[in-house]
């Protein structure tokens, strides 16, 4: 990856520039049998839509906080690097009353309603389904991001050094945090290629470095696997071979 990088925007930037087509997230959800997998380039358009929408249609402006109440998955991992592309920042489980927005998944819902401002409901159903029925007081998201524009543009450049992400009472900046997962990445043995498996859940830096942040500065990629307890040794065996795994945080 370019080493001018300083914003995890920046790192997608990059990744897709090298190689648009290689894998970047892998997400199993192993309650349900969900399997997903995500290029660069169709993870930087959902990116893209999602950072449209944030800018566009929440009125999301550089520095506001958004309470980032989602687990392990997919598409937190998209909604992670739309706040990148924004300059909002990403607090992860953080207090929805003193948030300028909140993004919640289905669990998750009563605690959302104490956010003032915009308000956005995942199902976190496969395919990134709709809720059948859409919970009041909240946009659902399958229904709004799929009309956003494929390309985005920040209506202001992003600060590096402004905060970028919150979590666990972890505070950091764009440029900090993307100094932090190229050192994880080391540490992880990551290289350019490699395929990271994981079960740590989103709502640790630990978590967040090996779900997302570590493997996208090393240009690797991840296979994301949320109840991972679901999956028997044999099972993940398997999975590890069939994914063609090179490194695991568990």
């Amino acid at each position: 990856m370019n080493a001018s990088d300083r914003t995890p925007a920046d790192l997608l930037r990059s990744a897709l520039a090298a190689d648009p087509a290689r894998p970047l997230v892998t997400f199993y959800d192993d309650a349900t049998g969900e399997r997903v997998e995500l290029s660069v380039a169709t993870f930087a358009n959902w990116v893209a839509k999602t950072a449209n929408l944030l800018q566009g249609d929440l009125a999301a402006e550089p520095g506001d906080r958004l309470a980032l109440l989602l687990p392990a998955h997919w598409q937190s991992a998209v909604w992670l690097l739309a706040c990148s592309s924004v300059g909002v920042v990403a607090d992860v489980q953080g207090d929805p009353a003193s948030a300028d927005l909140v993004v919640t998944g289905p669990d998750s819902l009563d605690r959302a309603r104490a956010c003032r401002g915009e308000r956005v409901a995942l199902a976190l159903r496969p395919l990134g389904g709709r809720f059948p029925q859409p919970p009041e007081g909240f946009a659902d998201y399958a229904v709004e991001v799929p009309g956003q524009g494929d390309r985005f543009a920040p209506y202001a450049p992003v600060d590096p050094s402004a905060p970028a992400l919150a979590v666990a009472g972890v505070g950091l900046t764009a440029d900090q945090l993307v100094a932090r997962a190229r050192e994880d990445a080391a540490a992880l043995g990551l290289a350019p290629g490699s395929r990271l498996l994981t079960g740590r859940t989103y709502d640790t830096w630990e978590g967040l470095s090996a779900g997302l942040f570590a493997p996208l500065a090393a240009g690797g990629s991840v296979v994301l696997c949320r109840h991972q307890d679901r999956l028997d040794e044999d099972g993940l065996a398997k999975r590890v071979e069939s994914e063609r795994v090179t490194n695991t945080a568990v």
